[in-house]
This record gives C-alpha cells, structure tokens and sequence, in this order.
C-alpha cells in the first residue's frame, strides 16, 4: 500500500480593506515612514474596522476561497484548526465558529495557541489526521486580529502589526508530494519577552489591568531578534540534515513575516538567494499566525508541482519550528 502524504490542494487568503499606512502612523505617534521602513521593512498593514467583525469572519473568507478554487462542498470539510492568538472569544472557540458560518455540519475543529508558530504547529497537527487515513479533508486556518490587543500608543509594537488571516486543504497524496518533515520546539522561560501581561486566569481581567494597558501586546524586541534568528535558522538546518537535502534543495523559504532584519538574517545565515525567500511584509505587516499562508497565497502561481518549500517561524512564549513539503499542484 503506498504511503499517505498530507498535500496541499488549495490555498486561500484575505486581508481586510483599510489600509493603515506608514504615513498615518506617523500622525499617530512620534514615528516617521523612514524610521519603520528602516527597522521593519513595513510600509502598511491592514485593520479590521468593523467593531462587529472578528477573526472568524476573516476566517470564514478564507475557507470559502478555498471552497471554490478547489470546488469541494463545506459538508465535505472533515476538519478544521485554526491558530490564532485573537479568538473571538475565550470560548467557544473560533474554528468551530468558522465552521458554523460556512454551513460545515460534519466537521469539528478547535484552535491552537503558538503566537506567531501556530500556522507550523496546526499544519503538522492536521497533516498527521491526514496521514493516518483518520480524515480526508482538513483544513488548517491561520488568522489573527492583532489590531484587538495592540496599543496604538506604544510606538514599538503598533508599527508591526496588522490583521489577517490564510489558511491551505489538506487532502491524501500517494504521489510523494506533501506535508515531509517538522523539527517544532518551544521554550517557556522565554515568555517573559513577549506576552500579554492580564486576560488569563493567572491575571483575570479588572478594571485596574483595563486602566494599566496590561491586555496588549508587551515585547523586548533585541532578546526576541536573537531567539528569533538563531532558533529559524537552527531548525531549518535540523529538517535538511534529516532528510538529507541541502539548501540548494530548497525552492522556497518560507519565513515569518515578523521584520525584514529577521528575514534577511536568517536568509543571509542560511546562504538562500533572495529570490527564493517569500517576502509581503511591506503589505501586511505581521499578521501573527496569518503569514505564512498569506505568503503562500501572494506566491501561489509562481509555485510548480513537486517544489520543496520550506516553513519556518518563530512566535512569543518562545515557540518556533521548521516544517518542509513538496508542493502537489
């Protein structure tokens, strides 16, 4: 019988309409265009403004581009997860929800929780379902509404992120081509240099953690670009060495869209030619969980059957990982 690969067959994206810009940062807080273009690479990002839109309605466009690029029914959906660190709410959780305003009534879903590595983590979660023949249809979202818990008073965060979310079908390949390897890590000690101080039930939300801004964003940004670097670069070495492939095996890096240094360090590290690494931060910022399958839905045509691409991501908490597949359309 011939082994089971876990393949993307379709991919699907949505960004909101408003734009915020550089320039309008800069009437925001003591920011200029050339300062965050210089230190990010970010020229804008985009905000979700409808107080009554939430990270599942941005997910719910996702799967249905999905839906029609790849003409399966939303009964057919076997399973959905979504990674994402803004869910509408605590609970219920937001894939379920997803999958209740697309009319999925045979499915079941739930988030995972990795800052910026979630798409990694819930792309070999669900590859896996896929593999052991359990499922033939799941999809894994990434979306996240960041502009919800950024302090557009804190220059040093709301100049990095925006809101956004993407999201790939899985379905069984017998052809070799799909989900190969992952080498995830995560380290808690590392939370303390990025996370949100209250909302948990360690610091349950009050009036007094309201007042003091401790439910956004918090980051310590040279300890994170060190971890960063180091920890995408590491575990991309990790999957090549395993599966005795070099860098010039790689057709696509895939990288978190976290900061253009960061990109171009770990490329510059790695020896990858520019033009093999997925770049859209200048458009969108970091969209959290969202990047990497953003990018794959900027980059989609230039893809070819057979590729290798390369994931690789690093969130708050720390968490971070590699994750390599051979593109099957």
């Amino acid at each position: 019988m011939a082994k089971i690969f876990a393949a993307i067959t379709g991919v699907g994206g949505y960004v909101p309409e408003d734009i915020l810009s550089n320039t309008d940062l800069e009437k925001m807080v003591d920011t200029t265009d050339e300062w965050i273009t210089t230190r990010t690479g970010i020229k804008e990002r985009r905000i979700l403004k409808d107080p009554n839109k939430a990270t599942s309605d941005m997910g719910v466009e996702v799967v249905k581009q999905i839906l029609e690029k790849t003409g399966i029914s939303p009964e057919e959906i076997d399973m959905l997860i979504c990674a994402t660190v803004t869910p509408d709410t605590t609970f219920p959780d937001t894939a379920n929800t997803i999958l209740a305003k697309v009319g999925s009534k045979n499915a079941f879903g739930y988030d995972i929780n990795a800052a910026c590595s979630g798409f990694l983590y819930a792309l070999t979660t669900g590859a896996k379902f896929i593999e052991s023949g359990m499922y033939k249809k799941v999809i894994v979202i990434g979306a996240d509404k960041m502009s919800s818990i950024i302090d557009y008073t804190d220059r040093s965060t709301c100049i990095i992120f925006g809101d956004g979310a993407g999201g790939v079908l899985l379905e069984p390949n017998t052809e070799g081509n799909g989900f190969i390897d992952a080498v995830l890590r995560g380290d808690g000690a590392g939370r303390e240099f990025l996370h949100m101080k209250a909302g948990g039930s360690l610091k349950p939300a009050t009036a007094e953690t309201v007042a003091s801004k401790e439910h956004y964003v918090f980051q310590d940004g040279k300890p994170v670009f060190k971890a960063a670097v180091t920890g995408m670069v590491n575990t991309v070495n990790q999957v090549l060495e395993r599966n005795q492939l070099t860098v010039e095996d790689i057709d696509w890096l895939v990288p978190h869209q976290a900061n253009m240094r960061i990109i171009n360090s770990v490329g510059d590290m790695l020896e990858i030619p520019k033009e093999k690494v997925m770049v859209n931060i200048h458009k969108f910022g970091n969209t959290t969980a969202g990047t990497l399958p953003l990018c794959l839905w900027d980059y989609e045509s230039k893809l070819k059957k057979g590729d290798h691409i390369m994931f690789t991501a690093f969130g708050g908490g720390f968490t971070w990982g590699s994750v390599l597949l051979k593109w099957a359309y």
